[in-house]
C-alpha cells in the first residue's frame, strides 16, 4: 500500500493535537462539576465557629451573636444570680440537666464552663421562639431568667425549664469553648473547656 501525498508526521501532529485539546475541554467541563459537590462559600460560613468578646458586658448583661443561623446569647451572671439557682431545683422540669441539652463539660448546676458567663441558643424549646431576657425578678421569674411570651414557657439563668410550661426541655447550650478568659469560641471546642 502506497502512502502517495500523504504526510504522516502532519497526521500524528493533528491526532495529538485533537486529543490534547479534547482533554483540556473534559478537564474544564469536570471541573465545575466537581466543585458542586463542595459546599458554598456561605454554606462554610453559616457552620462556623463564632467569636464572642464577652469582656465588655457589664454584670447582668446579655449579648446576642448568631452561628448557624440561630441566636446565641452569652450572659455574665452577678454572684447573687449564681447564689438563686439552687433555690429554683424544686420549680424545675430538669434541675440536675439530664437531658442530652448542654456537652458534658457544661452538665453541672449553672450549665456553663465558667459559673459567670452562661452561653445559650436563644430559641425556645417549645415551638422555637426566642424568649426575652429578664435579668431583674419579674412576676413570672422570680429570680429573672428568660420568658417566652408566645405560650409561657420559662426557664431560669441557668436556661433550665421550669415544670407546668409547654416547653419539654431545657434551653440547649451549644459546643464552645474560651480562647481567654472572657472570649468564647461558639462551634468549637479546640480552646479550653475546664473553668
Amino acid at each position: 500500500m502506497s502512502n502517495d501525498g500523504v504526510n504522516t508526521s502532519r497526521r500524528t501532529f493533528l491526532i495529538g493535537l485533537t486529543s490534547a485539546v479534547g482533554a483540556v475541554g473534559a478537564i474544564g467541563a469536570a471541573v465545575p462539576f466537581v466543585k458542586s459537590w463542595q459546599p458554598s462559600a456561605k454554606a462554610e460560613n453559616a457552620g462556623a465557629p463564632v467569636e464572642v468578646d464577652a469582656s465588655k458586658l457589664e454584670m447582668g448583661q446579655r449579648v446576642v451573636a448568631e452561628w448557624r443561623g440561630q441566636p446565641i446569647w452569652v450572659v455574665r451572671r452577678t454572684d447573687d444570680m449564681i447564689a438563686n439557682l439552687d433555690k429554683l431545683n424544686g420549680e424545675l422540669k430538669d434541675p440536675q440537666s439530664k437531658e442530652d441539652q448542654q456537652p458534658p463539660y457544661a452538665a453541672n448546676e449553672w450549665r456553663s464552663i465558667k459559673k459567670e458567663y452562661l452561653v445559650l441558643i436563644g430559641i425556645c424549646t417549645h415551638l422555637g421562639c426566642s424568649p426575652l431576657f429578664e435579668e431583674e425578678p419579674t412576676v413570672e421569674l422570680k429570680y429573672g431568667g428568660f420568658f417566652c411570651p408566645c405560650h409561657g414557657s420559662k426557664f431560669d439563668l441557668a436556661g433550665r425549664v421550669y415544670q407546668g410550661v409547654p416547653a419539654p426541655t431545657n434551653l440547649v447550650v451549644p459546643p464552645h469553648s474560651y480562647v481567654s478568659d472572657a472570649v468564647i469560641i461558639v462551634g468549637s471546642e479546640e480552646g479550653e473547656t475546664k473553668a
